[in-house]
C-alpha cells in the first residue's frame, strides 16, 4: 500500500512475502531457486576489516550497480529499505527488510527478505568470514522465486539477471576488500 506525503511516496511496509524467515542462515527451503556462492578475499588481516566495512556501508551494493534508498542506514533487524536496480531507462525498485545480522569476531553479515512490491519472493544473506589462519572469504546464500507477473514472465532472463548481480556482488567485494 502506498501513500503520498509532501510529494514523497511513503510505503507502508507489510509483512515479509515468504514464511521461511531466517532460512538463509541454514538449510535453504525447497520450492525456491537456491544460490550459494563464495569468494576468497585475501590473507592480509586488513582484508577482513575492509570487507566488513564495504558490506555494512552498502559499498558492495553500490559498486555492483545497486542503489539503496537509505544509504546511510546500518543493517539492523527490522530496518526497511528499497534496492534500486536500473538498466537502460528501466528502474526496478525492490522493497526489503533486514531479517537478521551476524556480528562476531570472525563472522559479520546480514540478510534481508522481500516485502510486497519486490519482484521476487525470498531472502538473501551476505557473510564475511575470517578463518584461524587469517584468510578472509565472502559468501552469498539466497533463496527466491518470482513474485510478480513481470518476474514470472521474465523466466530465464530474470534468473540470468540474478546471476549477473550475484557475480557483481562477488567482484565488488573482491575489489573493495583489497583497496587501500
Amino acid at each position: 500500500m502506498c501513500g503520498l506525503v509532501f510529494g514523497v511516496t511513503v510505503l507502508e511496509w507489510d509483512d515479509l512475502t515468504y514464511p521461511e524467515v531466517g532460512a538463509s542462515a541454514g538449510v535453504l527451503p525447497s520450492g525456491y531457486r537456491h544460490v550459494h556462492r563464495g569468494a576468497f578475499l585475501g590473507a592480509d588481516a586488513r582484508v577482513f576489516d575492509r570487507a566488513v566495512h564495504a558490506l555494512l556501508s552498502w559499498r558492495m551494493h553500490r559498486r555492483a550497480g545497486i542503489s539503496i534508498d537509505r544509504p546511510d542506514l546500518r543493517p539492523e533487524p527490522g530496518v526497511d529499505f528499497r534496492l534500486r536496480i536500473g538498466w537502460r531507462g528501466l528502474l526496478v525498485q525492490a522493497p526489503c527488510r533486514v531479517v537478521y545480522t551476524i556480528d562476531e569476531s570472525d563472522r559479520v553479515g546480514f540478510a534481508y527478505g522481500t516485502l510486497p512490491g519486490h519482484p521476487e519472493c525470498g531472502e538473501e544473506a551476505f557473510l564475511v568470514r575470517l578463518d584461524g589462519a587469517g584468510r578472509s572469504s565472502f559468501e552469498i546464500r539466497a533463496f527466491s522465486r518470482p513474485d510478480s507477473l513481470t518476474a514470472r514472465i521474465a523466466g530465464p532472463l530474470g534468473r540470468f539477471a540474478q546471476d549477473v548481480i550475484t557475480s557483481r556482488y562477488l567482484g565488488a567485494m573482491r575489489s573493495l576488500s583489497r583497496a587501500a
